[in-house]
């Protein structure tokens, strides 16, 4: 009842702060209701931010707050599905090709709504602004479409605030509010493109209007006022300036070819906040100031994790050009499958992060997280390298963020059967896919457990060494035959098998280091509960200093509005960065018994005491069984889903794009009204 009394009051709480945004343009919103708010929250500590803060920040920061609470009793009560499933329905794409990608009606519905209310912002400021402007222009001694021109300048800068008020809610990887929708973070990473496009179109014909009305009124130098009290030009132009840096190398055509050029341009961004912040003054900028609040505090808890190495304990070499890395974990960290981590390794680049996706199961590997990394680039190049040389290593330095992933796995068993279809290195979510479904088969449960179809294509025969990868390492005792699977691999450049290919799997154990860490979550077991803490903790702090600047500080002085932004932008920091590491450090101090215990380790695990895999073996023997090997041809997608003749079909889609459209296309043509269509794409 508690956890139902929440749900409502957030549900109506998110509904209050919609309709805020569709009535902030109006004129009954500025000339009656905001007035009548900031006179009965004017303070002297606060100030005029005060009632922005009020509307604007607290009713997202008390959501995710709430949100946390939320999460955190459903997960103490083993509630998977707390976090909701969408609609099959609705999940259906609906646009497969073009600029946007793979869209559902639910995603494309979202998106018009989002387009409804910058059309409806956009047309309400201007009947407000054009209504007097012939009386305004007179007194300004402009000409009436100079005026409309100035005013409609201000009008795209208005209407582009909204799209920084949702732009990074996206990017924060461990939110609350993101799972309160049933979305994940990598999942929502095109939103942000989206809403990142949208509002960088905006706010250059913002730009643009400002900089043809002061051409044609001869006030160019207004291109470099900086005032005390006013709005600060030249903050919004350098602003502008990194907005268009990450905006130019953020286009698919710079960023597949250049991504290293469009990872490190987008740390940008802390520019492009600061100036904004000085451009439009802090009191203003409380309206964007919710999402980028809590991508901070996300930032934070991320670097905090990354400055620990993890304890890499075996790596095994696969002939295909591909590593599994495999570390040590807390039983603790439960991740769901198709989960993923960011890896980073400083012997290659102290810079790099790389997203890989997990093919451990958690249930099935309590103490273990892995990872499978293919040689398709140079850092992955460097990295297969490395580890496949014939000199001894002691150790091997990795650092890593998450796991982060979907909210839970309890859609994988609403079908009859789940089609799985990768290409390439796309397979690797499905290991985990798989290893979830062997293990609720084998544990003896009641759920019925779907049929399994795993259609996956390479290049070449050797690339099917992957397949292995499937089974758990040695030392785990699974029957692969409790589970009906069948998988049907295409190789598609080569006619037949290439005997020059059977070459095994090879294993490199790794001496653990004092310092290494087994991986663990950043926030211990009760995370959402910590994770509300510091929300609510941080804000309370920021606001205190806010008072303690504004009531205690000289009479006499009075602040410029940059340095009012300033000293705000650093207590924000100051407040985050203090709950952040003092709720890390006390969880640290939680687990510095496991820990002990874990670096007093001198061998390897005992999955990998066994060495390789025996060849010989009944799994092994059970995969092979179970796959069937098509040489020199493509696997013909749309026959293998129509012949489908269960009740409910899932399918879901890993690999490269054209393949994921495909798929996309064939499930929204309406030919295949019985299939419920989900992309799952960990493609960086």
């Amino acid at each position: 009842m508690v956890r139902s009394a929440i749900k409502l009051f957030l549900l109506l709480l998110s509904l209050g702060y919609m309709m805020l945004w569709f009535m902030m343009p109006t004129k009954l919103y500025f000339e009656h209701w905001l007035p009548k708010i900031r006179a009965k929250t004017k303070s002297i500590y606060f100030g005029q931010q005060g009632s922005t803060m009020l509307i604007c920040t607290f009713p997202i920061l008390f959501i995710a707050t709430l949100g946390c609470i939320y999460l955190h009793l459903g997960k103490k009560h083993g509630d998977h599905n707390v976090e909701g499933v969408p609609t099959s329905k609705l999940k259906q794409p609906v646009m497969v090709k073009g600029p946007l990608g793979i869209v559902s009606w639910m995603e494309l519905s979202f998106l018009t709504m989002f387009v409804v209310l910058l059309a409806w912002s956009t047309t309400s400021y201007l009947n407000g602004m054009f209504t007097h402007i012939d009386q305004m222009a007179s007194r300004s001694g402009l000409l009436v479409w100079e005026a409309k021109l100035e005013m409609s300048g201000l009008t795209l800068g208005l209407v582009g605030n909204i799209c920084l008020a949702f732009l990074f809610f996206p990017v924060t990887r461990g939110s609350s509010v993101l799972r309160l929708f049933g979305l994940s973070s990598e999942a929502s990473i095109k939103y942000h493109i989206w809403v990142g496009h949208i509002a960088m179109t905006i706010f250059t014909a913002h730009g643009l209007c400002y900089f043809v009305f002061w051409a044609k009124t001869e006030q160019l130098s207004q291109v470099l006022k900086w005032g005390k009290i006013e709005v600060s030009n030249m903050a919004g132009e350098i602003g502008f300036v990194c907005g268009l840096g990450m905006w130019a190398t953020s286009l698919p055509q710079i960023r597949r070819k250049m991504f290293e050029l469009f990872y490190y341009t987008h740390h940008l961004y802390i520019l492009f906040i600061v100036f904004f912040v000085f451009h439009v003054g802090f009191s203003y900028a409380c309206i964007v100031l919710p999402g980028f609040y809590l991508f901070l505090i996300d930032r934070c808890l991320r670097f905090l994790q990354s400055q620990q190495r993890v304890s890499l304990v075996a790596a095994r070499i696969l002939p295909c050009q591909t590593v599994e890395l495999n570390f040590c974990k807390s039983p603790e960290v439960n991740h769901s499958p198709t989960s993923i981590i960011f890896v980073n390794v400083p012997a290659i680049s102290k810079l790099q992060w790389h997203p890989f996706t997990i093919t451990s199961n958690s249930n099935m590997d309590t103490d273990k997280l892995s990872i499978v990394v293919k040689s398709e680039g140079r850092w992955s190049s460097d990295l297969y390298q490395k580890l496949s040389s014939p000199l001894p290593m002691d150790g091997f330095q990795v650092s890593i963020e998450g796991p982060y992933g979907p909210p839970a796995s309890t859609h994988l068993l609403r079908h009859d059967t789940l089609v799985l279809l990768s290409g390439g290195s796309g397979i690797t979510p499905f290991i985990s896919i798989i290893r979830e479904l062997l293990f609720k088969a084998s544990s003896g449960s009641s759920t019925r457990i779907p049929h399994v179809l795993l259609i996956c294509a390479f290049k070449k025969s050797i690339d099917l060494a992957m397949l292995e990868l499937i089974l758990p390492v040695s030392g785990t005792t699974v029957d692969i035959s409790c589970l009906q699977l069948q998988i049907e691999a295409y190789v598609t450049r080569e006619k037949g098998a290439d005997e020059n290919n059977h070459k095994t799997l090879q294993t490199v154990c790794f001496k653990p280091i004092a310092i290494d860490a087994p991986v663990s979550a950043i926030l211990g077991p009760n995370s959402w509960l910590c994770l509300g803490l510091i929300i609510s903790s941080s804000f309370l702090m920021f606001l205190l200093l806010i008072a303690i600047l504004s009531r205690y500080h000289n009479s006499n002085m009075v602040y410029a509005s940059s340095a009012t932004a300033g000293f705000n932008m650093l207590f924000m920091c100051i407040a985050i960065a203090m709950t952040a590491n003092a709720t890390f450090l006390w969880n640290k101090k939680q687990n510095r018994k496991r820990l002990r215990q874990i670096r007093n380790m001198d061998t390897p695990p005992v999955w990998f005491n066994n060495g390789d895999r025996e060849l010989e073996s009944l799994p092994y023997q059970s995969l092979l069984q179970a796959t069937n090997v098509h040489y020199g041809e493509r696997p013909d997608l749309k026959k293998i889903l129509f012949e489908r003749k269960e009740s409910s079909v899932g399918v879901i889609a890993s690999g490269p794009r054209e393949m994921r459209q495909e798929v996309a296309a064939i499930c929204s043509s309406g030919l295949a009204d019985n299939l419920q269509f989900k992309s799952i794409s960990f493609t960086w």
